[in-house]
């Protein structure tokens, strides 16, 4: 069997298309500083919305833009509860009738 096997180049390993007349999209260059005085720059497009922080590929910390550019959350919503979402559907009076009919039922079937 071994000296039948197909010797060279392995099938999918190499690409024989050249870059010739391509025209790449336009990229730009983020550069980051970990904690842990790690830097590494980032390639993005220039339509891509730049992130203000990246995990370090070294050590996995937080690292943040070497340009200074912090996260604004000033215009960020604050997460809706449980709670929110079903004020949105009932009312007080309406949740407390709802609350007296589920006792009843537990109480009823407490006694058998």
């Amino acid at each position: 069997m071994a000296d039948r096997a197909l010797r060279g180049m392995g099938l999918g390993a190499k690409s024989f298309e050249d870059e010739e007349g391509i025209e790449f999209a336009p990229r730009q260059v983020l550069g980051f500083d970990c904690p842990g005085g790690h830097h590494f720059d980032i390639t993005f497009s220039i339509e891509a919305e730049l992130p203000t922080e990246w995990d370090c590929p070294r050590c996995g910390r937080t690292a943040f833009r070497t340009d200074g550019v912090m996260t604004d959350n000033r215009d960020a919503k604050p997460p809706r509860t449980h709670w929110d979402m079903l004020r949105e559907r009932r009312d007080i009076p309406e949740l407390e009738e709802l609350l007296r009919e589920r006792l009843e039922i537990v109480r009823m079937s407490v006694h058998y």
